[in-house]
């Protein structure tokens, strides 16, 4: 059942994946499992797919909206022993100020919530100070920071530097990417780069093992 709904993900069979997804809990998979063995193997195939070239944007964005109707079932049911929601960390994402993709930053949104992140996703054309407003708000774990425009990049060193002025620059950790983002430019602004959605994935739990 598991390969089953593995299966529909990757190959994005939205309308039947609610139904795969409630027959395993009817038939005792722990949603756990489903999340892990199910919906993110997926998700996992998926970036492997993309970075082979095998994949592309569409089909990702297709993927990840599967995905989001198989967790949007079992998330009640993830509770650690105490009752608690299960949350591997507290997530905020945008697109910069003046820039209004968010094709990109919304499957990477889809991707980081799927892994068990709690995401709260400011939409586009976002200035520096509802980044940093929404972090306290929140008292997030990460930033996660989209640009698809060369002019707008230098809004991420105005979040950075506002993280840095307001003593949250550690413990709120700035991610980075777009399609004119480069690793080097990440490293000297002060953060950290993800080349997709399925790498932030990786970098986030690194992050948070670090």
């Amino acid at each position: 059942m598991l390969k089953k709904i593995c299966d529909c993900v990757y190959s994005y069979e939205t309308e039947e994946i609610k139904g795969l997804v409630n027959a395993a809990l009817d038939g005792g998979i722990p949603a756990k499992d489903i999340l892990q063995d199910g919906l993110m193997k997926a998700m996992e195939l998926v970036g492997e797919s993309f970075r082979e070239g095998d994949y592309f944007v569409p089909e990702m964005l297709l993927a990840a909206k599967t995905m989001t109707e198989g967790l949007e079932i079992i998330k009640p049911l993830l509770l650690d022993d105490q009752g608690a929601a299960i949350s591997r960390g507290k997530v905020v994402i945008g697109t910069v100020l003046g820039d209004l993709h968010d094709i990109g930053k919304n499957i990477v949104a889809m991707f980081i919530e799927g892994a068990g992140y709690d995401v709260f996703d400011l939409g586009i054309d976002v200035p520096a100070e509802t980044f940093i407003a929404k972090a306290k708000e929140v008292d997030a774990d990460f930033l996660c920071i989209s640009a698809m425009l060369t002019t707008t990049m230098k809004q991420m060193q105005v979040i950075v530097d506002l993280l840095k002025s307001e003593g949250l620059y550690g413990r709120v950790k700035p991610l980075v990417g777009g399609a004119p983002v480069t690793e080097k430019y990440a490293g000297d602004i002060g953060a950290y780069y993800s080349f997709d959605a399925a790498s932030a994935v990786i970098k986030l739990k690194e992050l948070a093992c670090g």
